[in-house]
């Protein structure tokens, strides 16, 4: 039952004719006049007539409260003894609640994520009450080890006002020794040298511990760390692209897991601005074209020189008086050789300007990890070419003596069709390819590496090969800048000379041998580039085990294959004689870092929200204990010994009968009779003066 006022006019207007009918009728008693109680009466009626009060009556039903059990089933509940731990608590703590009648009962099942965002089990929470009215929530009982990484730090985030308890699952003094990365480097130049750092953890250990790191799967370095330690260490990225580093500590006894004994952390290794020397022998047309290609590379840093005047053309003309700059053969070929990744000599003829030493230089520089390229012109095959030089050593072809001087369309070879330097060229998909037709060619015979174009009557046009460390390549054409000026339709001349460059300079991407592996989620996925006819099983190995991955052939020269692996962790790929490496899953998983139990991380948030954390056994050998549940009403206090839910008297109402206390305007049109009646009575019995 409940009273109600629903006033006919404004409230304060009630007020105040209420205030002063009051004040008049209180007036006329006090002055002892006839009609004063009368009045004071009718002013009192026509007030409640206004306030228009009535008896309210509602018909209500008790409706249960909401309690959400959430029960944490991540990566580190399945350590040790949790796991039984879990199932124990949910059944006795589900057993106990669904004996109350007036409570309905949620239990939700947190499960092991993908993600690196660790436990999250206040966003699960919120999902499970999304229906709930806020005053229905009677609270929450978490079954987790307590570490948790989205506890929300103002309890008004939870969206309702309920204590929320914790049963933490585990032991005291458990033990576990783990890597933490404190700087991990994204990214590296090749060649040079990037520092991690981290530490050992090992909560009340100081014995110094080793650790191996690991480059690649390879071994490449030991060290003794004390735990606690900062560690600064230096890796030299070896290789563009990923690569991938594992710290790797020894396993303490008795600690709850090794997974997070080891670190993994990929650093995509990046190249400096390259830096290309090209030395054109003459001016020519061909020239601007190779300066234009590699100018147009963001990443190449070019030095250009040109002979303007050879020896031959002396005339008398005093140093002093030109307008040219010395050829510096002595910094270029000996100081500084080694400062350039590749050296192009764009028809170059030994013209007495570089002396044999020189030639021998750069044939060392090319088999101790140097790239050379030869544009061949005319002067290629005379006496004064290049090849009568240190330099035949190393080029894949040697020239016959004789040039093609007739048009001719360059083709790409079996072997073209299969390297990543020369397959799928922009118009190479239809026979003859969709290419402008070459004027000129040096005839020469293969000795070494792989023809990948071929020119007039199906003889060598672009030769790759390997010399010891380094590379080379041989245009055995001056012709390229035809494609460049759209002769008859030009070509792909600008792809062709770049990945060439690139190939040279030791681009992963366009390895004619080379094995990749990648994930995406739980799937590894495998590709295969060989010159080779056809290729054999690969076998991906890791903490799931070792499979072997059958390979199809997804273009010339390229095999694809797949695998679905269970676990996640570094897996190796392999054919016999190539290796690669993969993460899969996140590299250091949030989850697994701190896997100790940990009481104090969810008391806050429980002691601001009237609930509160217990740990369900002290040592491994206890049987996990289940203190009281206890509800209670909002402003009663609870034992600060057991979980605790509210009871928030929440209801339904079925049905609301209103008695009105007052007759409303039919009244109040009562009350104006009746004080108009009044007026006039005591108007007809006013004395008169005499």
């Amino acid at each position: 039952m409940s009273l109600s006022v629903a006033p006919l006019i404004p409230l304060w207007l009630v007020l105040t004719l209420a205030g002063t009918g009051l004040a008049i009728a209180l007036a006329t008693i006090i002055a002892r006049r006839r009609g004063g109680f009368l009045r004071l009466g009718a002013t009192i009626l026509m007030a409640l007539a206004l306030l228009n009060p009535s008896m309210v009556r509602e018909e209500r039903e008790k409706l249960k409260d909401v309690a959400v059990i959430l029960v944490d089933r991540s990566g580190s509940q399945n350590l040790s003894i949790r796991a039984g731990q879990t199932d124990a608590l949910k059944a006795e703590i589900a057993n106990r609640l669904g004996r109350n009648n007036d409570l309905e009962l949620r239990i939700v099942d947190i499960g092991e994520t993908t993600s690196s965002d660790g436990t999250r089990l206040f966003g699960a929470l919120q999902t499970a009450l999304s229906d709930v009215p806020s005053d229905r929530v009677a609270g929450a009982i978490l079954i987790t080890d307590g570490v948790v990484h989205d506890i929300p730090s103002d309890p008004s985030a939870l969206g309702f006002r309920a204590p929320v308890n914790a049963v933490i699952t585990g032991f005291r003094n458990e033990r576990d020794r783990r890597i933490e990365l404190l700087d991990a480097p994204r990214f590296g130049l090749v060649g040079k040298e990037q520092t991690i750092r981290y530490r050992v953890l090992d909560p009340g250990r100081t014995e110094p511990v080793r650790l191996t790191l690991r480059r690649d799967g390879q071994t490449i370095g030991q060290r003794l760390v004390v735990p606690g330690e900062t560690i600064r260490q230096p890796v030299k990225i070896e290789h563009g692209g990923a690569n991938v580093f594992e710290l790797d500590v020894e396993p303490a006894p008795g600690e709850l897991t090794e997974a997070n004994n080891k670190a993994v952390l990929e650093i995509d290794g990046i190249r400096d601005k390259l830096r290309v020397l090209l030395v054109s022998g003459q001016p020519h047309a061909g020239e601007r074209t190779w300066r234009n290609t590699l100018k147009s590379d963001a990443n190449v840093d070019l030095v250009h020189f040109t002979i303007l005047r050879p020896p031959e053309k002396q005339d008398g003309t005093p140093i002093n008086e030109l307008s040219l700059i010395a050829f510096p053969t002595r910094e270029l070929f000996e100081t500084k050789i080694k400062d350039f990744d590749l050296i192009i000599f764009d028809r170059y003829s030994n013209q007495s300007i570089l002396p044999p030493v020189y030639f021998n230089n750069i044939v060392r520089y090319v088999r101790e990890g140097g790239a050379i390229l030869v544009s061949a012109g005319p002067e290629f095959a005379g006496r004064g070419g290049l090849a009568s030089t240190a330099l035949s050593s190393i080029m894949p072809a040697r020239p016959e003596g004789a040039n093609v001087e007739r048009p001719y369309r360059p083709a790409l070879t079996d072997q073209g069709r299969r390297h990543p330097v020369t397959r799928e060229l922009p118009g190479s998909q239809v026979t003859p390819p969709d290419w402008g037709e070459w004027i000129r060619q040096i005839s020469a015979t293969p000795r070494a590496g792989s023809t990948l174009m071929s020119g007039a009557d199906e003889k060598p046009l672009l030769l790759l090969s390997r010399e010891g460390q380094g590379r080379v390549a041989l245009l055995l054409s001056d012709q390229s800048w035809l494609w460049a000026r759209g002769f008859r339709s030009g070509g792909p001349h600008l792809d062709l000379l770049r990945r060439t460059g690139h190939w040279l300079m030791k681009e992963p991407d366009l390895e004619e041998e080379a094995l990749r592996v990648s994930a995406r989620g739980h799937l590894v996925s495998v590709e295969r580039q060989s010159m080779a006819g056809s290729i054999g099983t690969v076998t991906v190995s890791g903490p799931a085990g070792q499979t072997d991955v059958t390979m199809k052939e997804d273009g010339a020269g390229r095999w694809r294959g797949s695998v679905e692996v269970k676990a996640d962790g570094l897996y190796r790929a392999t054919d016999g004689v190539l290796n690669a490496f993969v993460h899969v899953g996140p590299p250091n998983p949030r989850e697994m870092q701190d896997v100790i139990s940990n009481e104090l991380m969810l008391l806050p948030l429980a002691t601001a929200t009237g609930g509160t954390v217990i740990r369900a056994a002290a040592t491994a050998n206890a049987t996990p204990r289940l203190p009281d549940i206890v509800r209670v009403e909002a402003g009663s206090r609870a034992p600060s010994d057991a979980l605790v839910l509210r009871d928030t008297q929440s209801y339904a109402v079925r049905g609301v009968a209103v008695t009105p206390l007052a007759v409303g305007g039919l009244g109040l049109l009562l009350i104006g009779l009746a004080l108009l009646a009044t007026w006039l009575r005591e108007g007809r019995f006013r004395p008169h003066a005499s």
